[in-house]
């Protein structure tokens, strides 16, 4: 009888699993239920102004003074291609940082942090992301409802961002 051992492949545990475990900040746009990981999420404020800024893009609501830093603000609603909706008690901007950007981004209603177990989060089908919708990075359910999980730098940077605005505008007119 030989001594040596065979190689096995490792078991998964329990542990493991739940350490990977990511947090989101979950928000709602309309109807639909959409998250971002917590670690690019700077604050979430409800802002008393916003300062029109001429000459840009319809989702660009302006810009806003957050102690001291001049940062323009986003309405996700907007940039989705869904009608405006004046603000009410429930609009939060949700304040993110990418790199050396800071960016406000106005949704309907912040929910609550959730954590997403990694194992249950579903990639984006490739009709979805091949779309030019490769800002979704996955989907998740939590409680029984599908959420959107985006991905904040593929979002809003400047070049995908006018680029997913072209595509809600598209889809909305067919």
């Amino acid at each position: 009888m030989s001594s040596q051992s065979t190689p096995e492949s490792p078991q998964p545990n329990a542990t493991s699993a739940q350490t990977n475990t990511s947090q989101f900040v979950g928000f709602q746009i309309d109807e639909q239920q959409y998250a971002f990981r917590i670690e690019q999420i700077q604050e979430i404020v409800i802002l008393d102004e916003v300062t029109p800024t001429p000459q840009v893009a319809d989702y660009v609501e302006g810009v806003c003074n957050l102690r001291g830093a001049i940062i323009p603000i986003i309405n996700l609603r907007i940039l989705f291609g869904l009608p405006p909706k004046a603000a009410d008690g429930n609009t939060r901007t949700i304040v993110v940082n990418m790199g050396e950007r800071t960016l406000g981004c106005t949704v309907d209603n912040v929910l609550h942090v959730m954590r997403i177990p990694g194992d249950t989060i579903q990639p984006a089908p490739e009709l979805v992301a091949g779309d030019g919708a490769d800002y979704i990075f996955g989907f998740a359910k939590v409680d029984d409802r599908l959420v959107i999980l985006l991905d904040i730098d593929s979002l809003l940077s400047p070049e995908k961002l006018e680029r997913t605005s072209q595509q809600a505008e598209t889809s909305n007119q067919s």
